[in-house]
């Protein structure tokens, strides 16, 4: 009897040293703080699981000729410091990809930002509840790579969630259709 209760009682007390989930959706404003200028470190918390992570790198909007580019890698802090989530702006977007990943099964974005077209998924065969998605708009791609999501929430809404968030501050004018029609051409210059 003695043991039973030991074990009833050292089985509360672990259960009551563990940290719940946070289950309640991703913030649907940006707001401060910032993590690499421009992801909200709340939403990043949310959908990782992890306080204070380890953050490393920035965005330089006016690079590639106004593209913009850069990455953010979010890391735990504890143990091996495995990335958790990745956030890439790289000029070069490509419809093609877009295209074979919806061919593959991925789901739409919304157009986030007027004229881009994108994709977001979670492998189906994944014990890491990880999600992607990416967003074309012109020549300007931008990713978001949830590598390790918390168990118990829709990782695959999360990272339609985040993209909601960070895209119309990362994609810049400069990568719009109708900023290439504006733009003089080398002849007419």
């Amino acid at each position: 009897m003695l043991i039973a209760l030991a074990c009833v009682l050292a089985t509360a007390a672990c259960q009551g040293d563990e940290t719940k989930a946070d289950l309640s959706p991703l913030p649907t404003a940006a707001g401060p703080p910032y993590v690499c200028g421009h992801i909200p470190l709340k939403a990043v918390e949310v959908m990782t699981g992890v306080r204070d992570p380890l953050v490393r790198g920035y965005f330089d909007l006016k690079a590639a000729g106004g593209l913009g580019e850069g990455v953010c890698s979010v890391y735990q802090r504890d143990g091996e410091q495995l990335e958790v989530l990745q956030i890439d702006l790289t000029p070069g977007g490509y419809v093609e990809k877009v295209k074979e990943q919806l061919e593959g099964g991925a789901l739409p974005l919304p157009e986030i930002v007027p004229g881009s077209v994108g994709y977001y998924f979670k492998p189906a065969n994944s014990d890491k509840n990880d999600a992607y998605s990416m967003l074309v708009r012109g020549k300007a791609e931008l990713n978001v790579q949830l590598e390790t999501g918390v168990e118990g929430r829709d990782s695959a809404a999360d990272v339609l969630a985040l993209m909601r968030l960070i895209a119309p501050k990362l994609i810049t004018d400069a990568s719009s259709p109708s900023a290439k029609a504006a733009s003089p051409s080398p002849e007419n210059s």
